[in-house]
Parts: C-alpha cells; sequence; structure tokens
C-alpha cells in the first residue's frame, strides 16, 4: 500500500498502569529520536487505576491490539481500477481491455461495494444482445441512447426519460411495423424509408435514430414534434447504432450481486478456505461497507510481520496473542527472563527495580531528553502502582528517586497523587466475580505447572470476600476453560500491606510448601506480603524444585 508500517510499544495482556504509561511513554520516547512511526498500544481493556491516570493528565489510551496474527489489510492490494453502478457497459468492456482485467468491482455513489462483473457476464449480455433485449427493466435513459451512438438530435425531448421498450431495425412493411411495435420502443431506420419513419411515430415510440447520417423529411420532423417524440441521426448502421445501444446498458443490472469478498480485519487463516473452495482471480475488500482494496489469489503472500517493542513482560505467555507471527525489536523490562525468542539479536533493557516507568525515565535523562509534564505524570503513576506507593519490597532507592523527580515535573504533591490514584482502582465496583479472578493476570510456566497470578490491590479486603465462593468459582471456570494447573488471585490490601491468596486446581500441597502455611482450604493470609514478582513467585518457583527432588 506505500505506507510505513508501524512499530508497537506494546504492554502484556490484562494490563496495569506500568504496561500502559510505560507503553506511552517509551513510544514517545522513541519518537523524540527520529522513530516517527512508533506508536504504543495496549493488548487488553483498562482499569480504573489506569484510568484515573490517564484523565488527570489528559492523555488519550493507547490503541487497543487484541492479537497480531496477520490479517487482509495486511496482503490487501490497491483497487485501481473499479466501476460504477450507473456506467454503461460500453465503458466497462473499454476498462477491462485497457487493463486486461477478467473481473472488476463495483460500488455505488457512496463508495460502497455492491457488486462485481465478469468477462463472462459481458459474454452473456453479447449473446442476449442478438434478441435486441429489452431495456426497460435497466431503465436506460435516452440521454445515454443517444450518447453512445454518437447521435446529432434533430428533435429534441425530455432527455431523462427512460426507455420503456425493445430494439427494434424498422425494415418491414408498414403493416408489420404497426404490428409489433409497442409503447417505449426505440426505432432504427435507414436513410430513405419514409413510411417506416412516419408509421413508427403512430405509436408513442420513446426515440425514432435515422442511420448512416441520414437525412430527417421536415414532415417527419413535424411528425415527430407533434407526436413528442425524440429524433436523433447516427453515423453507424442500423445494426451496429443497435448493438451499441445494447450497451449502454447500466452496469448495475447485469452485475453479480452475491460474491464472495472480505473485511479488512478478517484473519488470512479464515479466508484461505473461501479462496481454495473458490475459482476467482481476484476478491474485493470493504471496510465498513466501502471497497478499500483487492487480494488476489495470484499473490496470496506470506505478510510482512508486525513489528513490536515489549515493555513490562518478556514471557510469550503474557505477551499479546500472536507474538510468534511478529517481529520483535527491543525489550524494556523488570521481570525474569522468560525464555522469549527471537530471530534477530535486539536492545534489551531489564533492571531490577520496581517498575518498567523506572526505567523509560532514566532512559530520557541519560539521553538528554526532556520529559513533557503528561509524560512525567503517566510514568510517576506507573512507579507509584507497582511499588504500591514504596510499600512494595520490589521498591528500590531508584525507584524513589525518579518518582520525586518525576513528580516535580508533573507539578504534584507525590503522596496526596499516589493516594487519591491507588483509591481510585482498588474498590470492585461493579466488577463482576470473573473480571474479579482476571484482574491484572498474568501466566507462570514453573516446572511442570502451568498458573496464573491475578492481582487485585483494594483499601478494604472485606469487601471482596464477601464475594469469595462466587470468585472461587470464576477462577475455577478460568482453570478449566484455559488449562491452567493452579489459579491464584492475591488480594492486596494497600493500608494494612497484606494479601489473601485465594487459590483453585492442584496441587494444594504447592501452596502450603511455599508458604509454610496450612493449604488444606481455598484462601491464606500472608502479611507484609504485596509484590506477586518478589514474594509470589520465587518461594512457588522454590517449592516446585524442593517437590521435584
Amino acid at each position: 500500500m506505500g505506507t510505513v508500517k508501524p512499530v508497537y510499544v506494546i504492554g502484556h495482556r490484562n494490563p496495569d498502569t506500568d504496561s500502559i504509561c510505560s507503553a506511552i511513554a517509551y513510544a514517545a520516547f522513541k519518537r523524540l529520536q527520529g522513530h516517527e512511526s512508533v506508536i504504543a498500544a495496549r493488548a487488553g481493556q483498562l482499569n480504573a487505576e489506569t484510568k484515573y491516570a490517564l484523565d488527570y493528565f489528559k492523555v488519550n489510551p493507547p490503541k487497543l491490539i487484541t492479537d497480531l496474527y496477520p490479517r487482509v489489510k495486511d496482503i490487501m492490494l490497491d483497487c485501481d481500477v473499479v466501476v460504477s453502478e450507473t456506467d454503461s457497459l460500453r465503458h466497462l468492456g473499454r476498462v477491462m481491455q485497457q487493463n486486461k482485467l477478467r473481473s472488476v468491482p463495483v460500488r455505488n455513489a457512496e463508495g460502497q461495494l455492491t457488486g462485481i462483473v465478469t468477462v463472462s457476464d459481458l459474454a452473456q449480455r453479447y449473446f442476449e444482445e442478438l434478441n435486441l433485449h429489452y431495456l426497460d427493466e435497466a431503465e436506460v435513459p435516452l440521454a445515454s441512447v443517444v450518447a453512445i451512438i454518437g447521435g446529432k438530435v434533430v428533435v429534441p425531448a425530455d432527455d431523462m426519460k427512460t426507455v420503456r421498450g425493445k430494439i427494434y431495425i424498422a425494415a418491414a412493411s408498414k403493416s408489420t411495423i404497426a404490428r409489433i411495435l409497442t409503447p417505449g420502443d426505440v426505432v432504427l431506420v435507414g436513410e430513405g424509408r419514409y413510411d417506416s419513419m412516419m408509421e413508427s411515430l403512430q405509436h408513442s415510440i420513446s426515440i425514432l435514430i435515422i442511420a448512416n447520417g441520414g437525412q430527417v423529411p421536415d414532415d417527419v420532423i413535424a411528425e415527430a414534434e407533434r407526436q413528442h417524440t425524440m429524433v436523433a441521426i447516427t453515423e453507424y448502421d442500423t445494426y451496429t447504432a443497435a448493438r451499441l445501444i445494447n450497451q449502454c446498458i447500466p452496469v448495475g443490472h447485469v452485475m453479480k450481486r452475491r460474491i464472495s469478498y472480505f473485511e479488512t480485519s478478517q484473519l488470512l487463516s479464515d479466508i484461505k478456505g473461501t479462496i481454495d473452495s473458490t475459482n476467482f482471480r481476484n476478491y474485493p475488500v470493504v471496510e465498513k461497507g466501502k471497497l478499500v482494496g483487492l487480494v488476489s489469489r495470484d499473490n496470496l503472500m506470506v505478510p510482512e510481520p508486525e513489528q513490536v517493542i515489549l515493555v513490562d513482560h518478556n514471557e510469550r505467555g503474557q505477551a499479546v496473542e500472536g507474538i510468534e507471527n511478529a517481529r520483535i525489536l527491543e525489550i524494556i523490562d523488570h521481570h525474569r527472563l522468560g525464555g522469549m525468542q527471537t530471530g534477530d539479536p535486539i536492545f534489551i533493557r531489564e533492571e531490577p527495580v520496581g517498575s518498567t516507568a523506572t526505567i523509560v525515565a532514566n532512559m530520557y535523562w541519560q539521553n538528554d531528553m526532556v520529559i513533557e509534564a503528561s509524560i512525567a505524570g503517566l510514568l510517576l503513576s506507573a512507579i507509584l502502582s507497582d511499588t504500591v506507593l514504596f510499600k512494595s519490597p520490589t521498591c528500590t532507592p531508584l525507584d524513589k528517586k525518579t518518582a520525586e523527580r518525576l513528580a516535580a515535573i508533573a507539578g504534584v504533591e507525590l503522596r496526596k497523587y499516589g493516594l487519591d490514584m491507588l483509591k481510585a482502582g482498588s474498590g470492585i465496583g461493579s466488577m463482576t466475580p470473573m473480571e474479579i479472578a482476571r484482574n491484572d493476570m498474568k501466566e507462570f510456566e514453573i516446572g511442570d505447572y502451568h498458573i496464573l497470578v491475578s492481582q487485585l490491590s483494594v483499601m478494604d479486603t472485606a469487601e471482596v470476600l464477601a464475594i469469595k465462593e462466587k470468585i472461587l468459582t470464576s477462577m475455577k471456570s478460568v482453570c478449566e476453560q484455559d488449562d491452567f494447573d493452579m489459579c491464584l488471585l492475591m488480594i492486596t490490601n494497600i493500608l494494612e500491606e497484606s494479601t489473601e491468596l485465594l487459590y483453585v486446581g492442584s496441587p494444594k500441597t504447592l501452596i502450603g510448601e511455599a508458604f509454610k502455611k496450612d493449604a488444606s482450604g481455598d484462601s491464606i493470609y500472608l502479611p507484609g506480603v504485596m509484590s506477586r514478582k518478589k514474594q509470589i513467585i520465587p518461594p512457588l518457583s522454590e517449592a516446585v524444585r524442593r517437590m521435584a527432588n
């Protein structure tokens, strides 16, 4: 299509504030470096806390990308040749001949795809015209008839009036002509056939056409004026003129309306069956009903992969769907390395800090770049969220120092803003039990176990535990539907700096071994635990190792 392919900066599925805000800030950083095609994206819906931060600093959410699988838009060709429903078959024939096409898409005045017309449609029309087919169904205006034969109007009439009959060549006797003509017919007469001309005018025909550039007698003109019948002269002979008139039929009258077409957003894997089961060379592509391009079976190539920069994660199980189809350019993260493989060497910046935003902010300063107030506010929000206002054990002195500097740039009082933001995202509000079970969820492969760990930060744990049974039921459904061995939910109390850990699945002994608690029930209380990364995953990993020995 001739456009520069974008580079998406994107965080993990079910994004948290760090994942969203770091993506926005790092995309802005790359653009300042001159990479204009870099844009921020997200792999899921925003939570209440993140919405608060974006609204506070008046920044739009990143583009939502649900997957990176190749789609029709990635292989779509420009649709340079197209005809309108109102174009004539003669125009269509010229277009197809000049461009050596066997099919052409058809659109209406609003640009919407309405059909397709092929060489076979024209061939069918050719055979039909041998019988001088009716024109009335096609509602052909007299003006179109005159135009296609290069006619000169001798007696004018309403040129927008449509033809309501057949095409006749008046070469028979007066009695025969009288017998076959009906109102609305088109009559072609050779030069000098005075009687045929006068007889034809007696039957309310649409137009009388004089062939071979012949002269029209004065009394024929007078009779035509009296009958309000159009008369025109053409240089063509009667047979050629009749064929040309048949070609002024609008394309919309002969095109196929039931056609195979694709939407720009369709997956390539979903259209291959249609292409294999049909015998068309080209397939129209539409977006919101409007024709925007073509897919050619002759050029059904593997498209150039999407280009992405991953922030706040590096594990395939946490990445946007279809990451295996993408080209990863960079990774900016603060988590453990999770085995992501790339086709080429890439830039990776991994640091043991409390937030990806801390890394991003310092990359600005290390490159002597100015951070705008709104971007500084988002980076601050991410740090305060991930470190839970510096209470998380993942928090480092660099996180605190960076947050203080960002707060000054953003023009906010650090602690007050942080408490307001955390409070905005702490209540369950209208969240369903399933939404709570999946909140800020991340997948982990720990030994032979496929484990999901979600986290919900609250000011009041009791509000969530009041619907504990419904949440556990939802967690069980997640385990069964998505094939997890265990699903865990951290209900983290920001004020008390503790976590109520809910769990379903097996083996429950893994929970007991990891946290040295009685795990025979469905939840345990973990005082001082606030970090999934430092206080949940490491004990689970160590427990798996011990249980395997």
